[in-house]
């Protein structure tokens, strides 16, 4: 039953990611996403045939139905607005994994709340234990997001966010192999299921599991 609620619980945390860096281009000068009208959380706006279909089921596939994740329609962006076209753009691409960060601390917080206010030697409604098994799931799938998009990798943020740090030089080559960076992605899922190997899995989920410990203390 659990997994009927995962599929609305990551649609809705891809979007607040999404609708973060629409955000934060906006107050960083840029209304591109403003005037597209992506700055709203309606899902028909923001569906991607592949990121929000496709690939949440074969992530599924690829962890053995572990974990999914995924994206939403890129809300768009024109850099060229900005005043300082590597620094805002590093700070819009950070806003959709801060944001994801933000909703995992928050949940935590409300999870250790009803941890602190119930009596460790009574035993959990069926209620009560289905909700924080959904609020840890919640917290768990925005780690997820927010750690993976930050992997220094095109066309991932966290290429975005190293990039303030480049050359102006180095900066355009970096990004010029988004394309690329996808296809290697698309490879990596493919040789994770053939090999029945957890490559992304290996990557995101030590320091995962280390935050979610001290997060949720669990």
């Amino acid at each position: 039953m659990e997994y009927i609620f995962l599929i609305p619980i990551i649609l809705m945390s891809i979007i607040i990611h999404e609708v973060s860096h629409g955000y934060a281009a906006f107050l960083l000068g840029d209304d591109t996403a403003y005037r597209a009208g992506r700055l709203n959380f309606n899902p028909i706006n923001h569906i991607d045939r592949f990121g929000t279909i496709i690939l949440p089921i074969l992530m599924l596939i690829v962890t053995r139905g572990g974990l999914a994740f995924g994206y939403a329609k890129p809300v768009p962006i024109n850099p060229y607005n900005f005043r300082d076209y590597k620094k805002h753009t590093a700070l819009t691409a950070a806003a959709g994994p801060a944001s994801n960060f933000i909703i995992a601390i928050i949940l935590s917080l409300l999870l250790r709340l009803i941890m602190s206010n119930h009596d460790p030697y009574a035993p959990l409604s069926q209620a009560s234990a289905f909700f924080m098994r959904l609020i840890y799931t919640t917290i768990m799938i925005n780690l997820f997001l927010g750690l993976f998009n930050l992997i220094p990798f095109p066309p991932l943020d966290g290429s975005k966010v190293i990039g303030a740090f480049l050359s102006d030089e180095m900066y355009f080559k970096y990004t010029a192999q988004e394309r690329k960076g996808m296809m290697i992605f698309m490879m990596i899922i493919l040789v994770s299921y053939i090999f029945k190997l957890n490559i992304i899995g290996g990557i995101i989920f030590p320091p995962l599991q280390f935050i979610m410990k001290i997060l949720t203390g669990i």
